[in-house]
């Protein structure tokens, strides 16, 4: 079938994430000019090279402005979103935003009102929803194969390298916590297989004997009450030593229904390497010197694998589809900017609860949640 539009792709970010996604889009027929912007020069100008990228620049309104540009990917660290998303709303420029949307709630909802009134399409990174298992399962529920879920379970488990890698690169560390960044997406997994339930409460608590030396918490677990009576709870910590053998994220979920039940294990825990060769972590801040780990649960690291050079797995799925959103107007599971500003209230609404240490009334107004230290 042939590519009905070409794409014009403009990067805002060339870290980890834009790399990955810039690598795929130089491989991608249906892309026709690839931009890249970022505040290091020299880390833009490599990720050039190596994407045999058009054109790159420091100033993403330099970038959006070109005429070329018809999507956008913001990949920027999780502070420094809401700029380019509206620049690029403004332009009318399709958009995939890394998550979270923003880290402050009146920002989201602002950028979510841009959004909308513009009828730019906008998706989300939540990389889970392109997984073989969780798209099996999305598919049971749908299709009404354990009746109607009353009761859901969710714990995500985190070496701490990926909490240091987020906040050291900013002091602006006050809403960077387990929930807003990591948390966020089992919390997404979660409210993506129960589609249709809207939360109506939320009662939640977290420590910090760990990760407040970086000015985050350890660990936040809550509960929520849904709009049908049903009830979900969601817990991360992300303060498990550096040497865990998860490179990322380890998952469990268990969805009960009236006529069945599906127990979802994800911790990878099913494909372990132990060695005397050091292994390097998912994250890894720069400047900062982590223990050896000579045990690896290998397919841990979330956007996937390497193979002759080239990342197998659910990020390479999640862009692909995405450029053939773009190209083929074809339906994708992706995430959209509505989703994406309800999973920051309720992420936020569990940061709130815990301040407080008492439930919060849901939905909350993003003012609520700014207001409070």
């Amino acid at each position: 079938m042939a590519i009905r539009n070409e794409i014009g792709l403009a990067i805002i970010g060339c870290g980890t994430i834009g790399r990955i996604r810039a690598i795929i889009a130089r491989d991608y027929p249906g892309i026709s000019w690839l931009g890249l912007c970022d505040i290091n020069p020299e880390l833009g100008q490599k990720l050039k090279s190596d994407s045999d990228a058009d054109f790159f620049t420091t100033d993403f309104y330099e970038l959006l402005n070109r005429p070329e540009v018809t999507a956008v990917i913001v990949a920027t660290d999780e502070n420094n979103h809401a700029a380019p998303i509206l620049a690029a709303t403004e332009r009318k420029q399709a958009l995939f935003i890394e998550k979270p949307i923003a880290t402050d709630a009146r920002e989201s909802l602002q950028i979510l009102r841009a959004i909308e009134a513009s009828g730019v399409d906008a998706v989300m990174g939540y990389t889970q929803r392109f997984r073989r298992r969780f798209l099996a399962v999305k598919e049971r529920l749908i299709t009404g194969q354990i009746g109607e879920v009353h009761s859901v379970v969710t714990r995500a488990f985190m070496n701490r390298m990926v909490p240091i890698a987020t906040v050291s690169r900013t002091q602006n560390r006050r809403h960077l916590t387990p929930m807003v960044v990591s948390g966020t997406h089992s919390l997404d997994m979660s409210m993506w297989l129960m589609e249709g339930k809207s939360p109506v409460s939320v009662y939640a608590k977290s420590t910090d004997k760990v990760m407040s030396r970086w000015g985050t918490k350890d660990s936040t677990f809550g509960i929520f009450e849904m709009d049908d009576g049903a009830i979900f709870s969601m817990n991360i910590s992300w303060a498990l030593p550096e040497v865990w053998p998860g490179s990322v994220y380890g998952l469990e979920v268990g969805i009960v229904g009236t006529e069945g039940v599906i127990d979802i294990e994800d911790t990878h825990r099913d494909l372990v390497m132990a060695t005397n060769v050091a292994q390097g972590g998912g994250y890894v801040p720069d400047g900062y010197s982590a223990p050896a780990r000579h045990v690896d649960f290998l397919t841990s690291y979330p956007p996937g694998d390497l193979h002759l050079s080239q990342l197998w797995g659910p990020m390479r799925e999640e862009t692909v589809s995405w450029y053939q959103r773009l190209c083929m107007n074809q339906p994708t599971p992706h995430a959209t900017a509505q989703d994406g500003h309800r999973n920051l209230i309720l992420t936020m609404a569990m940061d709130l609860s815990a301040r407080r240490g008492q439930p919060v009334e849901l939905p909350v107004d993003p003012e609520e949640l700014m207001a409070e230290d």
